[in-house]
């Protein structure tokens, strides 16, 4: 995994985030407003529980860089940003420094700019016990991600052609490590299955990450000479339908949901957590910010989508994040038919309010 890839990697994600406020899937959710029904805004905390732990804050950093001497700099500045804002932030993939031990120090960073803060190490499924621990302990990790990316795999011209291995090596790190396991996906989403089966391997945090953001089949395909696989081209699940087929997955086994991709506002991200995210992730959209306008307009961002945030739960009428799942959401369009096609009850969701109050009662 050469630092020029890491390189290609942030110059072609950062060109398909630009105007990136198109229509997706988070489109087809529409609250239903009652009027008489918002709460005090600065009656509103933003805590939220991840697995067995609170974080500050429903939204993080998702991981995106690192790897090369330029990609180290964008790491320095992302702990820099997260330290201020205090969101947890998570390192793009840690696995070119199992081959050079020189790449670690700009992963390191992170936890150097933000010695206090929610950080999480990121490797790749065909990571072994010993590379986990490897990455968690340079960055002194909170958690750990490890991404699942089949599809960039197969378009990448160097990427990986063996998957089946994946289970077994997710089981043994999540059973031989003492932080927290988060498995995401890298934009193509995840099924209900997928989660019931990463919680029979003891994964207790999913982030469904689904299509609508950086589209890494697209970035892998932009650097190949040969066979053209624009034919993947919206490949996969967005996040807002990854919620849905998840839920009851997630329900029955105790996993927590964090969701990802294509989350374009902050509006998005109270979209996701009324649908049973436990916190939202960004990765390109940030990363555009900082790249074109520095670390003074991304903190400044995602000061605004804290703010926005807790508006926006304060308008739906509840104190905190948890409370968005009794939320009344209509859901249409693709994703309704989406949710058919796959047997997702979804008419529950636009009573959620009335149902509730009839269980107190």
């Amino acid at each position: 995994m050469s630092s020029d890839r890491k390189d290609d990697h942030v110059r072609l994600a950062t060109e398909q985030n630009r105007g990136r406020l198109r229509g997706n899937d988070f489109d087809d959710v529409r609250f239903v407003h009652h009027a008489l029904g918002a709460v005090d805004i600065d009656t509103v905390s933003l805590a939220t529980r991840v697995g067995a732990r609170d974080w500050p804050v429903p939204l993080y950093i998702n991981g995106m860089t690192g790897g090369s001497a330029s990609t180290a700099l964008i790491n320095r500045d992302l702990g820099i940003v997260a330290r201020e804002t205090g969101i947890p932030v998570a390192s793009g993939s840690m696995s070119r420094m199992f081959s050079d031990s020189s790449a670690g120090e700009g992963f390191r960073v992170i936890r150097d700019e933000n010695p206090d803060g929610l950080v999480f190490a990121n490797v790749s499924a065909n990571a072994t016990v010993e590379q986990a621990r490897e990455a968690v302990g340079m960055l002194r990790a909170d958690a750990l991600q490890i991404h699942i990316n089949s599809v960039q795999e197969i378009v990448m011209p160097e990427g990986d052609r063996a998957f089946s291995h994946w289970p077994e090596r997710i089981e043994r790190i999540v059973a031989g490590l003492d932080v927290p396991v988060i498995v995401k996906e890298v934009g193509f989403g995840m099924s209900g299955s997928t989660v019931s089966r990463l919680a029979g391997l003891g994964v207790g945090i999913v982030d469904v990450s689904g299509r609508g953001g950086t589209d890494f089949a697209a970035i892998e395909n932009a650097r190949r000479t040969g066979a053209d696989f624009s034919i993947l081209s919206g490949w996969g699940q967005s996040a807002i339908v990854g919620l849905l087929d998840a839920q009851h997955a997630a329900a029955s086994s105790g996993v927590s949901l964090l969701a990802s991709g294509g989350v374009r506002t902050p509006l998005d991200a109270v979209r996701a957590l009324a649908l049973g995210a436990s916190a939202v992730g960004v990765a390109g959209g940030f990363l555009r910010t900082l790249r074109d306008d520095g670390i003074d307009a991304l903190i400044a961002e995602i000061t605004r989508w804290l703010e926005q945030i807790r508006s926006i739960t304060a308008l739906l009428g509840h104190t905190t994040v948890a409370g968005l799942t009794e939320t009344d959401a209509v859901i249409g369009g693709e994703v309704r038919d989406y949710c058919q096609a796959r047997d997702i009850d979804i008419t529950a969701f636009a009573r959620r309010s009335e149902n509730e109050s009839e269980a107190r009662s």
